[in-house]
C-alpha cells in the first residue's frame, strides 16, 4: 500500500508538470534558465519554500531541535525579515536590470573577473556542501522509513548508497530536461504536499499522546521539557563551549542576519525564481508569501523534534538525525507512509534540481559564454547547461555518502560550511549596492580576504567563538578591506543602474503592509517564546 501511494503521488507530479510544459519553448535562454519569465506569485512561493526546505531541514533541524530545543527556530523565522528586504529592495532592482544571474550584476557593477570569481565560488559551494548533504539526508530518511537495505538484502550503508544514486539520477533528469519551469511546477505541488504531510506528523503524534485531544497532547509534550521550547538560548557565544553551541541568542545581532539576507536576496537558486517572475508584482507576492510560510514552517521542522524528545528521551542524543524518520514510522499509518516518502522525494528533488539548474545557469552564461564561446547561440547554451547539470550531479552523488556522522548534526554542518562562501559573496554584493565608491579592485580583494579569514579563524585557529559571530566580524572587516583597497587602486567609472525594459515594474500595492505584518509577527513570536 505504501509503495502504491508513493508511485501514485510521484507519477501525478511528473505528469502534471510535463503537461503544463507541453507548449513551452525550452531551447531558448530565458525559456530554459528562467522559465520564460512567466512565473506567478503562488508558483514562486511554492518553489522557494521547497527549494529551501528539504531533508536537511526535516531530518537535520528536527534532530537538532530534539537535542537542543526550539532555539534553532531562528534559522526559519528570521528568514521572514530577509524576505521583506528582498521584496522591497532587491527584487525591484534585479528585475529593472533584467538579470539572469546574480554574478551578472557583479559584472555590471564591478568587472568580469569579479563575476567569474563569484560564479566559480557558487558552483563549488553547490557541489561541495548543499547537494551532497541534501542527497545524504534524503537517502537516510527514505532508508529509515522504507527499509531499502532489508528489501534488497544489502547492508544499511549500501542501501543508502543505492538510494542516493537513484534519487540523484531522477533529480538530474528533472533538472536537465525540464529547466527552471519544470522545477518550479513540481515544487508547487510538492510544496503543498510537504505542508500537508509535514503537519500530519506532529498532529497525529500529539493526538496519540493526548488520547485524541491535540491540545492535551501539546501540553504533555511541553510539561515534559518546557526549557526546550525557549527560543532564547543561554549557551555561550564566546569563550569555552562557544564552538559547540548551537545558536546563542546574541548571534541574531551579528552574523545571522547577514547570512539570511544573502540567502534570500542573493543566493542564485533562490533568486532565480524571482528573476523568472512575469512582473515585479508577482515577484513581491512570491517573496512575501514565502515569508509567511517560513514563520509557520517550524511546526514541520522543529516541533516534531520536540515531540521526539517526549517519545525517546535522551536515548538518541548520539544520533539525532535518526529522530525524525523514527517518529514518522511511529505515528503515520502505513497507507500514508508512501505519500509521505513521495513528498520527501519531492523535497529532495526540489533542492537538488534547483541547485543543479542554478549552477548550470551560472556556468553557461557566466563562464562558457564569456570565456569559451562568446558567440554561443541560445541552443548551444542550453546544451552546455544540461551537460553541466549532469556532471555536477555525478560529483554530488559521489561525495554524498561521506558527509555522514557530522558531530553536531547535518544541518549545523551545512551552515558551518556555508560560511566559507556566503559571507564573502554577500559583502561584495551589498557593497555593490550600498557603497558606490567601492571599486572592482576593492571587491576582489574583499572577496579573497573573506574566504581566507573564515577558513583561518574557524578551522585554523579554532577560536572559542561561535561561527555565526565570525560571520559578523568577517562581514564588517570585508567592507573595511574593500574601502581600503579601493583607496589604493584607481577608481573605475561610476555604476549607473539602467532599466532593461524587460518587465512591468509596478509594485504590488499590498507589499508594504504585508511586510509590516511579517516584521511585527516575527517580533511578537520572539517576545512570546523567549519568555517561556
Amino acid at each position: 500500500m505504501a509503495l502504491f501511494t508513493f508511485l501514485l503521488f510521484t507519477g501525478f507530479v511528473a505528469f502534471y508538470a510535463t503537461w503544463k510544459l507541453r507548449r513551452d519553448k525550452l531551447d531558448s535562454r530565458d525559456g530554459y534558465f528562467l522559465g520564460g519569465r512567466s512565473l506567478t506569485g503562488i508558483v514562486i512561493a511554492g518553489s522557494l519554500l521547497l527549494t529551501n526546505i528539504s531533508t536537511e531541514h526535516l531530518v537535520g533541524m528536527n534532530g537538532s531541535a530534539y537535542r537542543n530545543g526550539a532555539i534553532i527556530v531562528a534559522w526559519e523565522v528570521t528568514s521572514a525579515l530577509a524576505l521583506v528586504i528582498a521584496a522591497l529592495y532587491f527584487a525591484p532592482r534585479y528585475l529593472k536590470m533584467g538579470l539572469t544571474t546574480i554574478p551578472e550584476f557583479l559584472e555590471k557593477r564591478f568587472d568580469g573577473v569579479t563575476r567569474t570569481l563569484v560564479a566559480l565560488l557558487l558552483i563549488i559551494s553547490f557541489v561541495a556542501t548543499l547537494l551532497p548533504i541534501v542527497l545524504y539526508t534524503g537517502a537516510l530518511n527514505i532508508e529509515a522509513i522504507f527499509e531499502i537495505s532489508e528489501a534488497l538484502n544489502v547492508t544499511q550503508s549500501q542501501g543508502i548508497w543505492i538510494t542516493i544514486l537513484v534519487v540523484g539520477t531522477i533529480g538530474a533528469i528533472y533538472a536537465i530536461f525540464g529547466g527552471l519551469k519544470m522545477v518550479a511546477y513540481t515544487d508547487t505541488i510538492n510544496g503543498f504536499g510537504l505542508l500537508v504531510a509535514g503537519l500530519l506528523v506532529p498532529i497525529l503524534a500529539l493526538l496519540s499522546i493526548g488520547d485524541g485531544n491535540l491540545f492535551e497532547g501539546m501540553g504533555m509534550v511541553f510539561q515534559n521539557s518546557p526549557d526546550k521550547f525557549n527560543v532564547v538560548s543561554k549557551e555561550p557565544s564566546i569563550g569555552e563551549g562557544a564552538r559547540s553551541a548551537i545558536l546563542p541568542f546574541e548571534v541574531l545581532f551579528t552574523g545571522l542576519m547577514v547570512n539570511q539576507i544573502y540567502f534570500w536576496t542573493m543566493h542564485q537558486s533562490i533568486i532565480q525564481r524571482v528573476l523568472g517572475a512575469v512582473n515585479l508584482k508577482e515577484a513581491q507576492k512570491g517573496l512575501l508569501y514565502t515569508g509567511l510560510l517560513k514563520i509557520l514552517v517550524p511546526a514541520v521542522i522543529v516541533l516534531p523534534g520536540l515531540i521526539g524528545f517526549y517519545y525517546f528521551g535522551e536515548s538518541l542524543y548520539d544520533n539525532p538525525d535518526s529522530v525524525y524518520p523514527l517518529l514518522v514510522k511511529k505515528v503515520l499509518p502505513l497507507w500514508l507512509t508512501g505519500f509521505f516518502v513521495a513528498v520527501m522525494m519531492g523535497a529532495i528533488l526540489s533542492t537538488f534540481n534547483s541547485a543543479l539548474n542554478s549552477a548550470a545557469t551560472v556556468f553557461s552564461l557566466g563562464i562558457f559564454k564569456r570565456y569559451i564561446q562568446k558567440d554561443a547561440s541560445d541552443t548551444k547554451l542550453v546544451a552546455i547547461g544540461k551537460w553541466t547539470s549532469a556532471l555536477l550531479a555525478i560529483f554530488a552523488i559521489g561525495i554524498a555518502p561521506f558527509v555522514a556522522n557530522a558531530p553536531e548534526g547535518l544541518y549545523q554542518l551545512l551552515q558551518q560550511l556555508n560560511g566559507i562562501f556566503f559571507i564573502p559573496i554577500a559583502s561584495v554584493i551589498i557593497a555593490g549596492f550600498l557603497f558606490p565608491k567601492v571599486s572592482a579592485s576593492g571587491a576582489k580583494v574583499g572577496l579573497l580576504f573573506g574566504l581566507l579569514f573564515y577558513i583561518v579563524m574557524y578551522y585554523g585557529f579554532q577560536l572559542d567563538i561561535h561561527f555565526v559571530h565570525i560571520w559578523g566580524i568577517e562581514f564588517v572587516l570585508n567592507i573595511i578591506v574593500m574601502h581600503v583597497a579601493t583607496r589604493l587602486f584607481p577608481k573605475e567609472v561610476p555604476f549607473e543602474m539602467k532599466d532593461a525594459g524587460v518587465l512591468n515594474l509596478k509594485p504590488w500595492k499590498y507589499a508594504k503592509p504585508f511586510s509590516l505584518f511579517l516584521v511585527v509577527f516575527t517580533i511578537i513570536l520572539y517576545l512570546v517564546l523567549g519568555n517561556v
